[in-house]
C-alpha cells in the first residue's frame, strides 16, 4: 500500500521544468520535454433484456498514448542508438532490428524547487516509434537544434516509494 506523507507547508502544485530522464540506470543528457502520461480506457456499454431503456457502462481495453521527447542536439548518442535498434539501415538482411534490447523501462522524475525528489513514473516496455536526428536548419533562424524520439509503450505507474519531502528552509544570516 501506498505510504504518502503530508507536508502541511506546501499547498502550491509542483512545477513542470524540473525533471529528469532515466534509462539502462543513468540519466539521459539534455531531455529538454516530455510529452504527457496519458492512458484512455475505452467504455463498453451494454444492457439488460428486460429493461430497454437504461444502459449499463463497463470498462474495457486500456490504451497508453506515445510519449515524445526532445533534446538539443549533442555529442550524446543516446537517442540514436536506442532509434537504431529497432532498425538499422544497411546492417546486412535479418540484422534490421534488435529483437534483445529494443525495449527499454524508463524512469521520469520530477522535482521541486529545492531540487527535492518528489514524483517518479516507471515507463514500461517503451521502445523508439519515430526518431528525428535533425530538426529543419535555416540559416536566418536564431534557435536551438532539437532532437526528438517518439516512445511507444506498455503503461506506465507512479513510483510509491518516493515520498513528498520535508522542504528545506532558508535563515537569515547573523549579522
Amino acid at each position: 500500500m501506498p505510504k504518502f506523507t503530508v507536508n502541511p507547508q506546501r499547498f502550491d502544485p509542483y512545477k513542470n521544468f524540473k525533471f529528469r530522464v532515466r534509462w539502462d540506470g543513468r540519466y539521459v543528457a539534455g531531455v529538454s520535454k516530455v510529452g504527457a502520461l496519458k492512458r484512455t480506457t475505452e467504455v463498453v456499454e451494454h444492457r439488460e433484456g428486460g429493461d430497454p431503456s437504461t444502459s449499463h457502462k463497463s470498462p474495457g481495453r486500456t490504451k497508453y498514448e506515445a510519449i515524445t521527447m526532445e533534446r538539443g542536439v549533442t555529442h550524446d548518442t543516446e537517442f540514436e542508438k536506442w532509434a537504431n535498434r529497432v532498425w538499422n539501415f544497411g546492417s546486412g538482411l535479418g540484422m534490421e532490428t534488435s529483437l534483445k534490447n529494443f525495449r527499454k523501462d524508463i524512469i521520469i522524475e520530477v522535482y521541486n524547487e529545492a531540487g527535492q525528489l518528489v514524483l517518479a513514473y516507471k515507463v514500461y516496455r517503451a521502445w523508439v516509434s519515430e526518431f528525428q536526428a535533425l530538426p529543419d536548419l535555416d540559416a536566418n533562424a536564431n534557435a536551438v537544434a532539437i532532437q526528438t524520439i517518439k516512445l511507444e509503450h506498455e503503461g506506465w505507474e507512479r513510483d510509491y516509494e518516493v515520498a513528498e519531502p520535508a522542504e528545506p528552509s532558508f535563515t537569515e544570516p547573523a549579522g
